[in-house]
C-alpha cells in the first residue's frame, strides 16, 4: 500500500490549504516542506510580515501627520524599529504555528525535508541531517510556489542591494532607497519604510504603474503616492549598481523614452521585478513533466501536469501569482481526486495592492473590456463625496464600475481608496452570482460606510449617482 493518498511538496498557502481539505475529504495526507516552519513565501517572508509592517508604518504616519486634524497633539514621537520587528516576527510564529496546529488537528503527517520526485508515485525526502527517506503516494501536488526573479545587472548581496525577503528585516530606517520595479511588492515595501522616514525612489520600466491593473485607477494611485513623498523615473530601466561601500550604492537609470542617463545614490536599493516559478531541482526533467520556456509547469484543466498523478498549483502554474488563487487551486484539486470534482473561476480572483490608500480590483479593467469589442458602461465615484471617508479623513480615490452595456452585468470593479482590501470582496461576490450594476445600485448598503462608495459607483453606471 502507498503510504499517502496524497502527498504534497510545499506547506504555502495552496498546499496547507488543500492538505486540509484533502484530510476533510477522508484522504491520507502529508506535505513536505523544506523549510524549519510551515505556511511557505506567503506567511514567513511575504503577505503577512509586509501587511504587519504596513500596519506598523500606517500607525506612525498617522501619528505623525494625521493625527493633528483630529485635534490629537503627538510630542516627541519617535520609532523603536527593533520592537516592530519583534512584533511582525511573532505574528509570523503564530501563524506559522498554527498551521502545524491543524495538521496535527487533522492527521496530516508533516514532513521537513527537500522534496524530489524519482518516480510518478514516488518521493524521496533530503532532511537537515542529509538523511534521504522515500515515501510513496497514489497522488502528489506540486506547491512549491515562487522566487524572486534575478537580474544579471542587478546581483544581489543581501545587504546593499536586495530582495523583498531582507526588506522585511532592515534594523534601521534607509536614508535613500531604490526601489526597482513599481509592481504590488516594490510599492508596498516602498511605502513602509517611505512612512518611516526614506526617501524613496522607484524606478518602473513600463510606463505606468501597478502592472495590468487598470490604468485610470494606475495613474489615480500613482498621483497619490507622489504626494506621498514617492519620486517615480517611468519608462527607466536600471542598468547597472556600483556598491562602492556598505550602503553607498549608485545606480545607473537610463530612461528608455527620453533617451537619458542618470545615477542616483542610494544605501538600500529594493529589487522587485517580479517573482518566477520555483520548479527548478524536483525531479521534473526526470519524469519527463513538462514546463513552459518561462518555467511553468503545464497542467490541464483539472491542474494534472503530462504524469496524471501528479498535480501542479499556485505560482508554480499559469494565471496570477496570489495566495488565494493558490488556496483555491489547492482545494479545487483535494476534492478532483477525492470525488472528482472541483471548480476555479479566474474571473474573480481579486488582486490587492496595500498601499494606503489601497488599489483593488477584480475581473476585466476597461481596456481589456474595450479590446473584447464589447459596448461598456461605465461607472465612478469619489470618495470624497462619502461621508463616512469624510469622517475618517481618508478621501482619497474612487470606485469604478465596468458593466456590458447590452446586459448590464459587471465585468470589472476596481477600488482605490481606504479599505479597498475589504470592499473588492462584495464586488467578487457580485460577479460569481452574475450580477448586474443594477443589483448592487438596489442592495442595501449600511449608511454611513465605505461601502456605499460601491452602491454609488453601480447608480453611475447607469447615471443615477447622487454626487455633488
Amino acid at each position: 500500500m502507498a503510504d499517502f493518498d496524497l502527498l504534497i511538496i510545499g506547506s504555502g498557502p495552496g498546499g496547507y490549504t488543500g492538505a486540509i481539505r484533502a484530510a476533510q475529504l477522508g484522504l491520507k495526507v502529508g506535505v513536505v516542506e523544506k523549510n524549519p516552519t510551515f505556511g511557505g513565501t506567503c506567511l514567513n517572508v511575504g503577505c503577512i510580515p509586509s501587511k504587519a509592517l504596513l500596519d506598523s508604518s500606517e500607525h506612525f504616519s498617522e501619528a505623525q501627520s494625521g493625527f493633528s486634524h483630529h485635534g490629537i497633539e503627538v510630542s516627541n514621537l519617535k520609532i523603536d524599529i527593533s520592537k516592530m520587528m519583534k512584533r511582525k516576527n511573532k505574528i509570523v510564529k503564530d501563524l506559522t504555528d498554527g498551521i502545524a496546529f491543524l495538521f496535527k488537528k487533522n492527521k496530516i503527517t508533516s514532513i521537513h525535508g527537500f522534496g524530489v520526485l524519482t518516480a510518478p508515485n514516488e518521493v524521496e525526502v533530503t532532511d537537515l541531517l542529509d538523511m534521504k527517506t522515500k515515501y510513496s503516494a497514489k497522488n502528489i501536488m506540486l506547491a512549491t510556489g515562487s522566487v524572486p526573479t534575478v537580474s544579471p545587472a542587478l546581483k544581489t548581496d543581501g545587504t546593499n542591494v536586495l530582495t523583498s525577503t531582507e526588506a522585511l528585516s532592515f534594523e534601521k530606517v534607509p536614508k535613500n532607497m531604490v526601489v526597482v520595479g513599481g509592481g504590488v511588492i516594490g510599492l508596498e515595501l516602498g511605502s513602509v519604510w517611505l512612512r518611516l522616514g526614506a526617501k524613496v525612489t522607484v524606478v518602473e520600466f513600463t510606463d505606468k504603474l501597478a502592472g495590468s491593473m487598470d490604468t485610470q485607477m494606475c495613474k489615480e494611485l500613482q498621483k497619490v503616492l507622489k504626494n506621498q513623498g514617492f519620486e517615480f523615473h517611468l519608462n527607466s530601466a536600471v542598468t547597472g549598481v556600483n556598491v562602492k561601500g556598505p550602503g553607498d550604492v549608485d545606480v545607473t537609470v537610463v530612461n528608455n523614452s527620453k533617451d537619458e542617463k542618470f545615477n542616483i545614490n542610494a544605501d538600500r536599493v529594493l529589487v522587485s521585478i517580479g517573482r518566477r516559478p520555483y520548479s527548478e531541482g524536483l525531479g521534473l526533467e526526470a519524469l519527463g513533466i513538462k514546463k513552459d520556456q518561462r518555467g511553468f509547469v503545464k497542467i490541464n484543466d483539472r491542474f494534472q501536469t503530462n504524469v496524471p498523478n501528479v498535480y501542479a498549483i499556485g505560482d508554480l502554474v499559469r494565471g496570477p501569482m496570489l495566495a488565494h488563487k493558490a488556496e483555491e487551486e489547492g482545494i479545487s484539486v483535494a476534492e478532483i481526486i477525492a470525488n472528482g470534482h472541483g471548480h476555479v473561476n479566474y474571473n474573480t480572483v481579486p488582486s490587492v495592492i496595500y498601499t494606503w490608500p489601497e488599489l483593488a480590483s477584480v475581473g476585466m479593467t476597461e481596456e481589456e473590456g474595450k479590446a473584447t469589442g464589447k459596448k461598456l458602461s461605465v461607472g465612478t465615484f469619489p470618495f470624497m463625496a462619502n461621508g463616512r471617508a469624510r469622517a475618517m479623513g481618508s478621501t482619497q480615490g474612487m470606485v469604478k464600475i465596468i458593466a456590458d452595456a447590452d446586459t448590464d452585468r459587471v465585468l470589472g470593479v476596481h477600488i482605490l481608496g481606504a479599505r479597498a482590501s475589504d470592499m473588492i470582496a462584495e464586488a467578487v461576490i457580485a460577479m460569481e452570482f452574475a450580477a448586474t450594476s443594477e443589483d448592487i445600485a438596489r442592495s442595501f448598503h449600511a449608511h454611513p460606510t465605505l461601502a456605499e462608495v460601491m452602491r454609488e459607483a453601480a447608480l453611475a453606471v447607469q447615471k443615477r449617482a447622487r454626487q455633488m
